[in-house]
């Protein structure tokens, strides 16, 4: 949290001494970039080397994991399936919502040109790819290549089927690798939490930059796209409540009462795993077997993260539209496919230090600019308040929902 708020606050000084400097001297601002931004981006290029490595550690620990959890009984299975049924709807729903609420709430021209060009003008688009060059690039014939190349989509093929493959060695051999590749995350969150202690200073070389370069109209730009996220992140709470009444049966007020005390827990710490005791707490007024509870809740708080899909999404198709990239059918498929992956191998951290690990390879992935996401990431903080809550409603719907159709099942132990 605070650290979410120390790096919001020097992207508001930093824009706040851009547009000081822009309007007392237009040419000391023009004539100050070359010096500031560097900066910035230096530490952008910091953070995006994180991604390749830490995609795959993920991916496959997260797969791996995924697996195991569905092997510890008909519980676990159901919560597995449940879980991938609730993230694959809430993308979905965020591919409708977002294009509409941009069209409803359009950005003035020139607050999103002056944002465009602040946030690094108009992006080069390829020509749009044959389906069938889009079916052979799923498979690559060199992994090696591809991750070097930053080529997302198809290192994710690739680590899919591996990931699987492991799932299918023997115990020992599953966990060796496993192991491996869960240190190997692990070791990368701990450069990512060496990049973001410098996040502060390169958020403000970026901020700054932007103001230079976009003036007031920057901050306009940057509160339309935090009430956009914000709109999904809304929708994520209704598609939640909704299913809470419509599939697993439980009435709004009684829920809503049940919730109360989880979502001031949400709110006030902005982490699942924080408001996990409260959770328990409200399954249990809605009637979950505590002894069930016990094991659907974690698994949910490691492996469900109901509104990711959705914000993930939203994010990169707020970019596409920023900067005119056109999005296809099966672009914005893929991009939900990854999107699911990355929701399933993501770790239960705050938004801003998963946000642009999270969100790059969906981006990539759909032909999208990755380097907005170095300055969006400041105002995450906001979005990421509905983040938690959405989060928090869909873990104790789909532990009530999976604990009711288990009737006589002991609870076990999740490994």
């Amino acid at each position: 949290m605070k650290s979410a708020w120390f790096i919001l606050s020097a992207l508001v000084a930093g824009m706040l001494l851009g547009v000081g400097v822009e309007l007392a001297s237009p040419d000391a601002a023009t004539a100050s970039l070359p010096f500031v931004e560097p900066v910035g981006l230096l530490w952008l290029n910091a953070l995006k080397m994180t991604i390749v490595p830490l995609v795959v550690a993920l991916l496959i620990t997260g797969i791996t994991a995924t697996a195991d959890a569905a092997r510890a009984g008909k519980l676990a299975f159901r919560s597995v399936m449940i879980f991938l049924g609730a993230i694959a709807l809430s993308g979905t729903m965020s591919l409708l919502v977002t294009p509409l609420l941009l069209r409803l709430f359009p950005l003035s021209t020139a607050a999103a040109e002056a944002l465009r060009h602040g946030l690094g003008g108009t992006a080069e688009t390829a020509p749009s790819p044959t389906f069938g060059d889009f079916l052979l690039s799923l498979i690559p014939t060199n992994p090696i290549a591809a991750a070097a190349e930053t080529a997302i989509l198809p290192l994710i093929v690739f680590t899919t089927i591996f990931a699987f493959a492991i799932t299918k060695l023997e115990s020992a051999q599953r966990a060796t690798l496993s192991g491996l590749f869960k240190a190997l995350g692990d070791a990368m969150l701990i450069v990512i939490g060496w990049v973001l202690a410098l996040a502060p200073l390169g958020v403000f070389a970026l901020g700054y930059a932007l103001a230079v370069k976009a003036g007031v109209a920057a901050f306009g730009g940057l509160i339309h796209y935090v009430l956009i996220l914000s709109g999904i992140g809304i929708s994520c709470l209704l598609l939640g409540l909704a299913l809470a009444w419509l599939v697993v049966g439980i009435p709004l007020p009684r829920f809503v009462r049940a919730m109360v005390p989880t979502l001031a827990v949400a709110i006030s710490t902005q982490s699942s795993l924080a408001s996990l005791p409260a959770m328990l707490k409200s399954s249990e007024e809605l009637g979950v077997d505590p002894k069930k509870a016990d094991v659907v809740l974690p698994l949910a708080v490691a492996l469900f993260r109901f509104t990711s899909p959705a914000m993930n999404l939203a994010v990169v198709v707020y970019v596409a539209w920023l900067f005119g990239v056109e999005l296809t059918p099966w672009e914005m498929a893929v991009g939900l496919l990854v999107a699911l992956a990355a929701a399933l191998s993501s770790v239960s951290l705050p938004g801003s230090i998963s946000f642009v690990t999270s969100i790059a390879p969906i981006a990539v992935s759909m032909g999208v600019p990755v380097a907005p996401l170095g300055l969006l990431v400041a105002v995450e903080t906001f979005p990421d308040i509905f983040r938690t809550l959405g989060n928090v409603i869909g873990d104790v719907a789909a532990t009530k929902y999976a604990a009711d159709g288990i009737q006589d099942e002991p609870a076990g132990e999740v490994p």
